[in-house]
């Protein structure tokens, strides 16, 4: 990608709400199980996350929904509504994100963890290869699982995520390697952990109006971004940075759909964004590849019709 693009990249992440200082306020997971919101908490103990699940007693089959950086279950509500009446849809919370307690997610690596616990999780609980859904980070997150716990996984749909992001940050000219972005990947984290909060927080409206398009879909990720843990978020970014699922991708055998939306450049026009889809994802040449058009990367919060229906025939 250009290096106008990376700048912007890095300028949006430098100055994101998900990096502001830890939630004051981080209410446990149990009390929130408490809290009457119609859905159970999985039995399942891990310091990653926690897992909400909604569904009837007979379902057709089970739905993993992971939620992206520093985001909650509650992104997925619309689609969760959609859902329930015939899958078991189990709705994936980060510890650290959105007000969840860090735990073990507190240091290290976020990502990886995760994927390890959700194959850990699908085990324990008994899931016949469910079909897994991940926005942005999750989505990272559901190719390291199908990848590297291939028979945990049913189908695999990755949203507006490409397998090495590194690549979006590595300078003109420079072949884009995990070794060869680990420096501007620890710029970045060290801005993140220790620039003022006060410019996190100038910019934290016009963050999250890049990412979505409808205003009035905005509170509630913006609430998710101040309430997350500044440390959490910083680690998992600086983890995707640097994390190259490229030479993995062949190891998926679950059926995968990607769905991405054109990048929020106006350099970057629909038949580049297309052409960076299809070289990413060069190594699945299975994989089946979409662009959803008037949406930013929110894309179920954007076009919430649309998004249902492509996830709908995903399914079935």
């Amino acid at each position: 990608m250009t290096s106008p693009l990376t700048a912007l990249l890095a300028a949006a992440v430098l100055t994101s709400p998900a990096f502001a200082a830890p939630a004051a306020a981080q209410d446990g997971h149990a009390a929130h199980a408490q809290a009457g919101h119609g859905h159970r908490h999985a039995d399942f103990e891990s310091g990653r996350f926690h897992v909400r699940i909604d569904g009837p007693e007979r379902p057709q089959g089970d739905v993993i929904l992971i939620p992206g950086l520093s985001s909650s279950p509650e992104v997925w509500d619309g689609l969760t509504e959609q859902l329930k009446g015939r899958y078991r849809v189990h709705r994936i919370h980060v510890q650290g994100f959105a007000g969840a307690p860090a735990e073990a997610n507190a240091t290290g690596p976020v990502a990886a963890p995760v994927a390890e616990d959700l194959a850990r999780y699908i085990a324990e609980q008994g899931l016949n290869k469910p079909a897994v859904i991940g926005h942005s980070m999750g989505g990272t997150i559901g190719m390291m699982l199908a990848a590297r716990h291939p028979d945990s996984v049913g189908r695999l749909m990755v949203v507006d995520m490409v397998p090495f992001m590194g690549a979006m940050f590595a300078q003109p000219g420079v072949n884009p390697t995990a070794e060869a972005v680990s420096p501007i990947a620890d710029q970045i984290y060290a801005g993140m952990t220790s620039g003022p909060l006060e410019g996190f927080q100038a910019q934290a409206a016009a963050t999250v109006a890049g990412m979505i398009n409808t205003e009035a879909a905005r509170a509630g990720p913006l609430e998710d971004t101040t309430t997350s843990d500044r440390q959490v978020s910083a680690s998992a970014f600086r983890e995707l940075i640097v994390t190259d699922l490229r030479p993995e991708l062949a190891k998926i055998t679950a059926p995968t759909t990607v769905l991405y939306v054109k990048f929020n450049d106006l350099r970057m026009t629909p038949e580049i964004t297309d052409g960076v889809y299809r070289a990413s994802f060069a190594g699945m040449p299975g994989a089946t590849l979409k662009r959803i058009d008037d949406s930013a990367h929110f894309i179920m919060l954007d076009q919430p019709a649309a998004f249902a229906a492509e996830v709908n025939a995903f399914l079935e």
